[in-house]
């Protein structure tokens, strides 16, 4: 007899997944963190945040993508990413969004405190020759991998006590994605909307951040007893 083993199911590990006071304080380290870079990258870290963007769509992240008004929300129009591909010889390869077509793009609304942060950006540090948000001001090349990583090792420390350091909470900056999801679930959004902005399927993404929505037992028990009194 052979047995399976049970595959992992994917969820997010709630204990990852930072607040919003937690997630600025962490805004605020990275920009504590070298000269230029950890300066650069705060936007880039807000739009995962606040945008719920996949790191390698923030890194193909481009000024024509970005609708920024001077007030009220703005909206991104996601069309490229790269992620990081080492086996092409480049730092990052350009592609379309995952899990759509080569010419689909997908709108995410965005707040106006993101507003706020990517204008800055852009008035701070300009843009690169094909529009790109972030990059390396010396090589014009997307932030390695290993970079990202390194600057938000160093924002952690400043942001967080060692026990914290020590935990799984924004481990990765993967988890500002993780935590922006969990945000808008938690918020009432309905899933439907949550899973377009984030570029998910719905059944997927209610899998994935199960773990992450709270008070869902007892918003059931209210509607229901409700249902029954009525």
């Amino acid at each position: 007899m052979k047995l399976r083993r049970p595959k992992p199911g994917g969820e997010v590990d709630r204990r990852s997944v930072v607040n919003p006071v937690q997630a600025r304080e962490l805004l605020t380290a990275v920009t504590y963190v070298g000269r230029t870079r950890g300066p650069m990258m705060r936007a880039m870290f807000a739009a995962m945040y606040f945008g719920g963007l996949r790191p390698g769509e923030a890194a193909g992240l481009r000024e024509q993508d970005c609708h920024l008004p001077e007030t009220g929300w703005g909206l991104l129009t996601l069309a490229k990413t790269r992620p990081e591909n080492t086996d092409s010889g480049e730092t990052h390869d350009e592609r379309g969004l995952k899990h759509r077509g080569a010419k689909e793009t997908r709108p995410v609304p965005i707040p106006p405190e993101l507003v706020t942060i990517l204008r800055e950006h852009i008035a701070a540090h300009g843009v690169a020759s094909d529009g790109r948000l972030f990059r390396n001001t010396e090589s014009g090349k997307a932030f390695s991998g290993s970079t990202v990583s390194k600057i938000w090792k160093e924002a952690r420390a400043y942001a967080f006590p060692p026990d914290v350091v020590a935990s799984p909470l924004a481990a990765r900056p993967y988890d500002l994605r993780h935590a922006a999801v969990s945000l808008w679930l938690n918020a009432g959004v309905h899933a439907p909307e949550a899973a377009e902005r984030a570029g998910h399927g719905v059944d997927v993404m209610l899998r994935v951040y199960a773990k992450c929505i709270d008070g869902q037992r007892e918003m059931a028990n209210r509607r229901i007893l409700e249902a029954l009194v009525g």
